[in-house]
């Protein structure tokens, strides 16, 4: 059952860490990344993050575990929700002494 948990965990993190990588990179709009803040970068970074969660969700198997896999991704995917909710992409930047993109609600 652990071989269907862990992935599907690390598929919902990485899938919902993905979509505001990509929809900010694919609006042109900078984001934190640890890449660089471009809008290319992040399009890149969400584009590929989304090929890694749908990979990790095959191979996590949910169809053999589906109720502690679909509650795994779930998980996953709610502590990545509320880390982006709390802006912690920001802070990551600046712990990492990287400058942080002006938002779009302030320009």
């Amino acid at each position: 059952m652990w071989q269907t948990i862990v992935p599907a965990f690390l598929a919902g993190v990485l899938g919902v860490n993905a979509f505001p990588h990509f929809a900010k990179g694919m609006m042109g709009e900078e984001f934190p990344n640890v890449l660089g803040n471009a809008p290319v970068r992040n399009a890149l970074a969400g584009a590929s993050g989304l090929i890694m969660a749908v990979l990790l969700g095959y191979w996590a198997d949910l169809p053999a575990h589906w109720w502690p896999g679909f509650a795994a991704l779930c998980a996953g995917g709610l502590i990545m929700t509320v880390f982006h909710g709390m802006r912690g992409a920001f802070r990551w930047n600046e712990r990492l002494g990287k400058p942080n993109p002006v938002p779009a609600t302030v320009r």
